[in-house]
């Protein structure tokens, strides 16, 4: 999987680029039904040179990503309720006394580890912290990647209920209780059809819908692999 745009590339370097630069008109148009191609523009945002995660950038990555989630029913309100919600402390965050500190997931990470605003082994005195809240959004994001991923690798009579149960038992399963995995993925038995959510993505026939996603995904896996070295590297992997 992969595209012929850098991960990095950035709207002051790709304005004779015709893909990039009607993507980025798209993203200044008033506000207008969900469509990939947004998230695609704001995911390549995400990384700067030093392949540092931005912040705002992130927070518009996931509200593009809300939206589609939110445009196909009630049936994935128990992620994208969660997610609204992590992103409003990331927000607070980024708006706070500190949030010079909150501009990047690299300097958010060496902050808040650097003045012990982290609960390595259990919630207690920083139970919004930063790094926990990013960690939540960070899971949700590789569900969300190996669905969509499903959705655009398989065949046109796919099973969307098999789709997403297994990219979320790849996923996000392992950090639910049992009563909440299990009725989770009866509700995923009630998913429309794959021809549905590649309809829903708004961006023409659904083999253009796929052809999208090979190009959007390679930079949501990029922003997703950046963030897992980084908690990797810092043991975060496992926050209460």
């Amino acid at each position: 999987m992969s595209s012929g745009v850098s991960p990095t590339h950035s709207k002051t370097t790709c304005q004779s680029c015709p893909v990039c630069f009607s993507l980025y008109q798209k993203m200044d148009e008033p506000e207008t039904d969900f469509n990939l191609k947004v998230v695609l523009v704001s995911f390549k945002q995400c990384l700067n040179e030093k392949e540092e995660v931005l912040l705002d950038h992130y927070i518009t990555s996931w509200k593009g990503l809300v939206r589609f989630l939110n445009s196909l029913g009630t049936i994935f309100s128990f992620i994208s309720k969660d997610v609204v919600s992590k992103l409003q402390i990331i927000e607070r965050l980024r708006g706070g006394p500190q949030h010079e500190h909150y501009q990047s997931l690299q300097s958010m990470v060496a902050y808040e580890l650097g003045h012990q605003l982290v609960d390595l082994e259990r919630r207690s005195r920083h139970p919004d912290s930063g790094c926990r809240t990013v960690l939540r959004l960070h899971r949700a994001l590789r569900w969300l990647q190996l669905f969509l991923e499903g959705l655009r690798t398989s065949p046109e009579d796919a099973r969307t209920s098999t789709l997403c149960t297994d990219s979320y038992n790849a996923s996000l399963a392992a950090y639910h209780p049992w009563i909440v995995r299990r009725a989770v993925t009866v509700a995923f038995c009630t998913l429309p059809t794959r021809k549905a959510f590649l309809e829903a993505m708004n961006v023409g026939t659904t083999e253009e819908a796929v052809e999208m996603l090979g190009e959007a995904l390679p930079f949501i896996e990029r922003v997703y692999t950046v963030s897992q070295k980084l908690y990797t590297e810092h043991s975060l992997l496992d926050l209460p």
